[in-house]
């Protein structure tokens, strides 16, 4: 049976606490870059000093603190290379 995909939402409060839900991954972490992958795309929080607090891999729940500075989605890549995305 396929997983269901969860709901995304984020809340910033005062660029130090961030909350997120519908995380399916933490790709990697340090103090100035976290790296998820939601269930709409990849998103990457920078800043300085952060650290995860909450982590929930069965909710896809994630808080992070410290001083957020940017929150960068890239979208997910279609299958098939880069000839079929210029060639549809």
């Amino acid at each position: 049976m396929a997983e269901q995909e969860k709901p995304h939402a984020l809340t910033l409060s005062g660029r130090k606490h961030l909350t997120m839900t519908g995380v399916n991954e933490v790709v990697s972490f340090d103090d100035t870059a976290v790296v998820l992958q939601t269930s709409l795309g990849t998103l990457t929080v920078q800043g300085q000093d952060l650290r995860l607090k909450t982590l929930s891999t069965d909710g896809g729940q994630v808080a992070v603190t410290g001083a957020v500075s940017a929150l960068t989605y890239a979208e997910p890549r279609e299958p098939g290379g880069w000839l079929r995305r210029m060639f549809g």
